[in-house]
């Protein structure tokens, strides 16, 4: 007899609503110098904000992963946080 498969789980449930974008004007060009600008795009624990929260383009994302890991490397930002802000 074949076995029967556990229907009792609950189906995964989605969110309703999308996360809220952050209100940034994106900079022509990301300068790993600017800790302000960058600072924005962190979290608490010093970590880079998704896309999907930013609202950031690709490019601009590439832009500033490498200017964090440039000013993390320089010591400007710590490389993690307790309270970046």
């Amino acid at each position: 007899m074949p076995k029967r498969r556990n229907n009792n789980r609950r189906p995964a449930r989605r969110s309703s609503e999308p996360p809220k974008k952050v209100d940034i004007q994106e900079p022509a060009y990301v300068d790993y110098k600017d800790v302000d600008l960058i600072k924005r795009y962190l979290n608490e624990q010093g970590k880079l904000l998704p896309r999907r929260v930013t609202g950031a383009s690709a490019k601009f994302q590439r832009q500033l992963t490498r200017a964090v890991k440039r000013a993390r490397h320089l010591s400007l930002i710590p490389f993690v946080a307790d309270a970046v802000r």
